[in-house]
């Protein structure tokens, strides 16, 4: 994590299993399937989980909400991404950076983020730690889309556990 920077935290706990847990940070397909707040859509097109590995995808805002808030912010409809990995503990720790290169007006900077996964009995804690934004209104909007992401996760989960019944 950056030092000195403030940083958010987020906790959920999901009824699930750690590996499904890990298989949806840890997999295209898995990632793919609740990245990004509610009305964006993710296309995964580099996935190196290690130490110095990449991911980059594409986010196309793709709800009509969204297309209004992407145009009126004078942003693209899809963005092309990038994260690096900085640590990958199976099943217990993900740590990445990720580049901010897309708010116009704002030079490029690194957003640090750390998932940790603790296994119960019958669920999964999982808790988020990732560094604040440039400016209050960013990490506001960075949250929410955490937020909308928390609950794309058990939906997720949710899906896969109704596949393998």
């Amino acid at each position: 994590m950056t030092q000195n920077k403030p940083r958010i935290t987020m906790e959920r706990t999901y009824q699930a299993s750690i590996e499904d847990v890990w298989e949806l940070w840890t997999t295209a397909e898995g990632v793919e399937s609740w990245w990004g707040p509610e009305g964006f859509a993710v296309k995964v097109h580099r996935f190196d989980l290690r130490p110095g590995g990449e991911m980059r995808y594409a986010m196309s805002a793709v709800a009509p909400e969204q297309i209004a808030f992407m145009q009126s912010a004078g942003m693209p409809l899809t963005t092309e991404a990038k994260l690096t990995y900085t640590e990958v503990s199976v099943p217990k720790r993900l740590a990445f950076t990720q580049l901010a290169d897309f708010i116009p007006g704002v030079a490029p900077y690194d957003v640090a983020m750390l998932v940790e996964f603790h296994a119960g009995a019958r669920d999964v804690r999982m808790v988020l730690t990732m560094d604040a934004m440039h400016d209050e209104e960013w990490t506001r909007n960075m949250s929410m889309g955490w937020e909308s992401e928390l609950v794309r996760i058990g939906e997720a989960l949710e899906a896969l556990a109704a596949k393998r019944r």
